[in-house]
């Protein structure tokens, strides 16, 4: 073990779909640990797969969340389907699933079912809204769940007051770093027990969101409905050349602020003395401000402001941000070959580990069903079997 590869020699079968479950397994992964994933040969596999544009066998949801894993399309309605489950199975160390409630029961690998074959088998489920309750078989997604719990309230857009949800998968991507420290800690506390004594784990889309924005909900929860609007003119505004958000918290910012953008006429005007009094009178403090912010470029306002200590960042498109001198200075992007996918894909790096290289298993984002006779090959299957089983559709891929 060292810290490049922590959970090197652990066995992880992944049964997940679609961002949450996949990218909490990608990270198992990308930290040394073989996981197979596990979906169907047919309607193109995991349905990440086909969210937005595609590549081959990919789209950018499944580009990041199978990087690193092994894939093994497997039909589970068949009886041959489910014996080769059973043979992954034996010897894992931890089982993911993200089924609506009740449906992996229903194929007879729940925990129940698992645990008795594999007693020391971290078994992890992934939901919507919980495996119990009155919402548990309602189907759901991140910008559902977004709604559910809040955040689109929240994210009422400046112009037209109407709530938005967030364009990016947040609840899912968080929701999936949450699963990987559950079963990271479960998988340490395993490990010096004596007899292996696995354990079950659940976690709801509906939790992540709900931790995602417990100090919004809090603040908002104790000030009855309506959290403490900030003192200071923050946000995104107008440059003359673009944007930039300013973002500030402390009394003593108002005055630098002020300097930076040449308005001391409004420091020294008694309706902004104080904090409180910028509360009070904040939309006509806005009003003032964004005319004078328009009226400067971006480099010149972040330049001034920054020297004087108020933080500020230009609003970046995703391809400006990717261009940014920082962004190479400091090597958090690589840029990799996949399979179907003709040109380089910008990939983050995993804090802790090595940068990602191209050509490495890490790096690596397979095709549906691209390692199938590899692992089935592992698990006893002769090539007279395998191709039998490629011939009844029971696997597919190569």
């Amino acid at each position: 073990m060292n810290y490049h590869a922590a959970f090197a020699g652990l066995k992880v079968v992944d049964l997940s779909g679609g961002v949450a479950g996949p990218s909490c397994a990608m990270m198992l992964a990308q930290h040394g640990a073989d996981v197979i994933k596990v979906e169907t040969p047919h309607n193109g596999g995991d349905w990440s797969r086909i969210l937005g544009r595609t590549y081959h066998d990919h789209s950018a949801f499944s580009l990041f969340g199978t990087l690193g894993k092994r894939s093994l399309a497997l039909d589970l309605k068949t009886a041959e389907g489910k014996e080769v489950l059973w043979r992954l199975i034996k010897g894992a160390d931890v089982f993911i699933e993200g089924f609506k409630p009740g449906t992996i029961e229903r194929y007879g690998f729940g925990y129940e079912d698992v645990s008795a074959r594999e007693p020391g088998i971290i078994y992890y489920s992934i939901s919507g809204f919980g495996q119990s309750g009155p919402l548990a078989s309602r189907p759901a997604m991140d910008p559902v769940l977004q709604a559910f719990t809040g955040i689109v309230t929240e994210n009422k857009g400046e112009h037209d007051n109407h709530p938005h949800r967030i364009a990016i998968s947040l609840i899912d991507m968080y929701s999936g770093l949450l699963g990987f420290q559950a079963i990271a800690t479960s998988l340490y506390a395993r490990r010096e027990q004596t007899e292996k004594k696995g354990r079950y784990i659940e976690l709801s889309l509906m939790q992540g969101g709900a931790m995602l924005s417990v100090i919004r909900m809090i603040a908002n929860y104790l000030e009855h409905g309506s959290a403490q609007r900030t003192s200071m003119p923050n946000g995104v505004m107008n440059t003359l050349d673009g944007q930039i958000n300013i973002t500030m918290v402390r009394p003593s910012d108002w005055q630098p602020f002020c300097e930076a953008i040449e308005a001391m006429d409004l420091f020294d005007d008694p309706r902004f003395s104080t904090h409180p009094a910028r509360a009070d009178n904040l939309d006509t403090l806005l009003d003032l401000v964004r005319p004078r912010i328009a009226a400067r470029t971006t480099a010149w306002l972040s330049e001034r402001l920054t020297a004087r200590g108020i933080m500020n960042g230009r609003v970046n498109s995703y391809q400006e941000f990717l261009k940014e001198e920082q962004v190479a200075a400091t090597g958090i992007i690589s840029w990799l070959k996949q399979p179907g996918v003709s040109e380089l894909v910008p990939m983050p790096n995993i804090p802790g580990l090595p940068n990602l290289v191209s050509g490495t298993k890490r790096a690596h984002a397979p095709t549906l069903g691209e390692h199938s006779r590899e692992i089935l090959g592992e698990h006893g299957y002769s090539a007279a079997d395998i191709a039998a089983m490629f011939d009844k559709k029971v696997v597919g891929g190569r």
